[in-house]
């Protein structure tokens, strides 16, 4: 009996060493907040990509169609004056079709008179062929005196002088009404012509309105996808801005934390401690310039919906020093998504300010600044639309109004 215990004590001890003696797995490596930080940064910046890019899109989409309303307005304007035109040769055709009508009568008259004198005249003429003009020489035989006969003679002078007087003015009354009759349908052929030029212009013009109608509301269509499209994208990346800055606040209780185990084990040395001010009164303008864009709602620059602003914009020139807020420790020193090159700082409390769009990062994470301190240079990285100092405060990861902070 003994033996067979001290045989299974035995085994038992040997199986217990073998166990200890196996490979144990290693225990599964857990991300820290700031891997968190990255991850979220990289979702964040991805998505940002894919914005701005569709923001483009929506921009250039928004462009087409102002640009074919801005041609559709000026072809329809186009016509508008067309219209405008037609009624005017209209009233003119109208006009001179009176004038034409009664110079015609005022020619038809001339015509009758002449063609009546035309007939004397050539009876007058039969008469004096056929009887060697008998009356006329009746008339100058049958005075009783040469002073009668000269009388006489000077009448008939003066009557035929005047019958030929009175055929020349007919002569030229009609030649003068058929000039204007000319000039008249001259000018009703010229209006007709410019009437025609001017529907047919009218009818191009109707038709490239239509073309151009249609292509407006194409263009639109696709505008409208576009919109869609970047609608979903900023939900997403609110949700990634979401998580970032629960994971901000996350970094900023771990670093609260780290800073009173350093007070715990400074006490324990017997050491000054070193003090939490538990966040700055106010804050210093990072660089001057006049602000370009306010914080909160605006009219997005890309196009599309309005969009929030979580910050202001400070317009200067590319390159220009960036400083430091207020004092505190850097957590983030990156490239950011629509942020470009982005900086931002914690400074206790709960408070921090972000600095983007710079051309260049001075400091790293967990690097502790000063206020006042240089830790970037301005730019224009990211969805800029020019250089500027993308400048904002955050509240426990959430942006609020810089401007009563700054000072």
């Amino acid at each position: 009996m003994k033996r067979l215990l001290a045989f299974a004590l035995a085994f038992a001890l040997a199986f217990a060493l073998a166990f200890a003696l196996l490979p144990t797995a290693a225990p599964a490596h857990r991300p820290t907040t700031l891997e968190k930080i990255r991850a979220a940064q990289t979702k964040a910046e991805q998505l940002q990509r894919k914005l701005h890019q569709k923001r483009l899109e929506l921009n250039a989409a928004t462009n087409k169609v102002n640009d074919l309303q801005s041609q559709l307005d000026q072809t329809n304007a186009a016509i508008d004056q067309v219209d405008a035109r037609i009624g005017q040769l209209d009233v003119g055709e109208h006009t001179t079709q009176a004038r034409l009508s009664w110079n015609t009568t005022q020619l038809h008259a001339a015509q009758r008179s002449l063609t009546l004198q035309d007939t004397l005249l050539k009876r007058r003429l039969v008469s004096i062929y056929e009887n060697g003009n008998i009356e006329y020489l009746n008339v100058l035989l049958s005075a009783h005196s040469f002073s009668e006969f000269v009388e006489r003679w000077e009448d008939l002078r003066l009557l035929i002088a005047s019958n030929q007087r009175t055929v020349h003015a007919r002569l030229s009354a009609a030649r003068r009404v058929a000039g204007i009759e000319m000039a008249l349908l001259s000018t009703q052929q010229a209006l007709e012509l410019q009437h025609q030029q001017q529907a047919q212009a009218q009818t191009q013009l109707s038709a490239l309105s239509g073309e151009r109608r249609e292509l407006v509301v194409v263009a639109a269509q696709a505008r409208h996808g576009v919109a869609v499209q970047v609608s979903m994208i900023e939900d997403l990346t609110a949700a990634q801005e979401a998580q970032l800055e629960a994971l901000i606040a996350q970094r900023e209780r771990e670093l609260a934390a780290a800073l009173a185990s350093q007070r715990r084990a400074a006490g324990i040395a017997g050491v000054i401690a070193p003090t939490n001010s538990g966040g700055p009164g106010s804050l210093s303008w990072p660089l001057s310039g006049p602000i370009t864009s306010p914080f909160g709602w605006r009219h997005n620059p890309f196009g599309g919906a309005p969009d929030f602003h979580p910050g202001i914009d400070i317009g200067i020139d590319v390159g220009t020093t960036v400083a430091a807020a207020a004092s505190g420790t850097i957590i983030m020193a990156q490239w950011y998504g629509g942020y470009g090159n982005y900086v931002l700082i914690d400074h206790g409390g709960g408070i921090s300010t972000g600095y983007g769009h710079l051309s260049k990062i001075f400091v790293s994470v967990g690097q502790v600044v000063q206020r006042g301190q240089a830790i970037a240079a301005s730019g224009n990285t990211g969805a800029s639309t020019g250089p500027h100092l993308h400048f904002e405060v955050r509240k426990k990861g959430k942006p609020i109004d810089p401007t009563p902070w700054l000072h």
